[in-house]
């Protein structure tokens, strides 16, 4: 197998890391390719919480590399705090891999995201304010500072004064703040930073390109999910970067023959954190039951998420734009109390029926969902090892999705635990049958 994509299909906080946990268990690499630490994973062994914002969850099966990939933004505290995390529980970090073109997060980001996040006011975006957008903003208008440049002080210390400049022109003459220190800055970075993250930095291209070339298991996973993609999501409240599986090329520098197998995963409901349309959102005792039961409070920023039914209109417009050859479908448990359960399988927007996502986003917010009511299961399904030994409903409800989604569903999370997860075979989901 050339290479698998592991990407989240909804707006986040699908189980992406339980996947990729699952996953990592047969890989030889695991490969961040995009976004920053502003989006955490979670995931959980032996009942010891493990929550990781950069570095891959491949970290925890021994003999496995990861890397962080040229697409990544960095920010050195929070990599330092996860080396700190795993090095207390006894895992070992030394084949991680930091690619040597991955962008710096500098000190202004955070400041300056946080800054015109509050001038906004009324439209204000929902960031974290970890800087992620400047960083990748600065990147792409060539200002950026790359990890290779705390290897030749010289060159940082050049770019560092020309783009700090700039930087403290906006902080004082825009919005009235201190200007930045230049030699405590390059103090920091050239530096404590660049001592410790020196031994990690390297060429991430040929190290991901000699695994693919042996014959080894690579697997590349991204930050976000699908409906925050800076150009498919329903802007202005997106990331900053492209969540995509096709932004696996391009973040970590493999081209698209390397890539053969596209997991989405997809929350057997849906969330999202922030402000933007949600068609199918939940505000009532319903939605937070499934807050409730599904602990769903951001990772990294602790804010409760908006919950709702399942949307198969984004799912299979997911399944387009990632080329989905299968599905991982998690937390099926957290409906298990539910009657009845709904599933959005069109809108219906200024009387139009609508079966795809409509170009204009701006739409979504007159969507009515159309609903299919599927009976509930009202019994526990976090023992089941099988596909068999779920509940007919549960059993129906996952068949259904399978149906509505464009895509398999193979993988079938029914709870936090490595254990707590089964394959879904081919021949079950097409025997329709076995659960009437």
């Amino acid at each position: 197998m050339p290479g698998t994509v592991v990407v989240g299909t909804q707006w986040g906080d699908e189980g992406k890391a339980k996947v990729i946990d699952l996953l990592s268990a047969q890989a030889d690499m695991v490969v961040r390719y995009q976004g920053g630490h502003n989006a955490g994973h979670t995931v959980v062994v032996d009942g010891v919480k493990f929550a990781f914002r950069l570095i891959p969850s491949g970290v925890l099966y021994p003999g496995v590399t990861v890397v962080i990939g040229n697409g990544v933004v960095l920010d050195c505290a929070t990599l330092f705090g996860e080396l700190d995390m795993l090095a207390s529980k006894g895992i070992d970090t030394s084949s991680l891999v930091v690619s040597s073109n991955a962008h710096l997060i500098m000190p202004w980001h955070p400041i300056l995201d946080g800054l015109a996040e509050t001038a906004r006011g009324d439209q204000a975006i929902g960031t974290t304010k970890n800087g992620i957008g400047p960083c990748y903003a600065d990147k792409v208008s060539r200002d950026g500072l790359r990890v290779q440049d705390l290897l030749v002080p010289s060159r940082f210390r050049a770019r560092l004064a020309a783009v700090l400049e700039q930087k403290n022109a906006l902080l004082t003459k825009v919005y009235g703040q201190p200007a930045l220190d230049f030699e405590t800055i390059a103090a920091e970075y050239l530096g404590p930073i660049a001592t410790r993250l020196a031994p990690y930095i390297g060429d991430s291209v040929s190290v991901i390109h000699a695994a693919l070339g042996s014959g080894k298991t690579v697997l590349f996973e991204g930050a976000q999910a699908t409906f925050l993609d800076i150009d498919h999501g329903t802007y202005p409240f997106v990331t900053s970067s492209n969540p995509v599986a096709g932004t696996a090329c391009s973040g970590a520098g493999v081209g698209p023959r390397d890539l053969q197998r596209i997991v989405g995963i997809a929350k057997a409901y849906v969330t999202r954190v922030g402000f933007g349309p949600f068609p199918t959102e939940l505000l009532d005792a319903t939605g937070e039951l499934i807050v409730e039961r599904g602990a769903e409070f951001g990772t990294v920023t602790g804010r409760r998420r908006r919950p709702g039914w399942f949307d198969a209109v984004m799912q299979r417009q997911a399944t387009r734009l990632n080329s989905l050859t299968e599905i991982a479908l998690t937390k099926l448990d957290i409906l298990d109390p539910l009657e009845t359960i709904r599933v959005c399988v069109a809108y219906s927007i200024d009387g139009v029926r609508h079966e795809h996502l409509p170009s204009d986003f701006s739409m979504l917010e007159r969507a009515i969902p159309i609903y299919e009511d599927l009976p509930g299961w009202q019994c526990d399904t976090t023992k089941a090892r099988t596909v068999e030994d779920l509940p007919v409903n549960a059993q129906k409800y996952v068949r259904f999705l399978s149906r509505v989604s464009g895509a398999p569903i193979r993988i079938l999370g029914i709870g936090p635990g490595r254990d707590e997860v089964m394959d879904v075979p081919a021949a079950w989901l097409d025997n329709e049958a076995a659960s009437e």
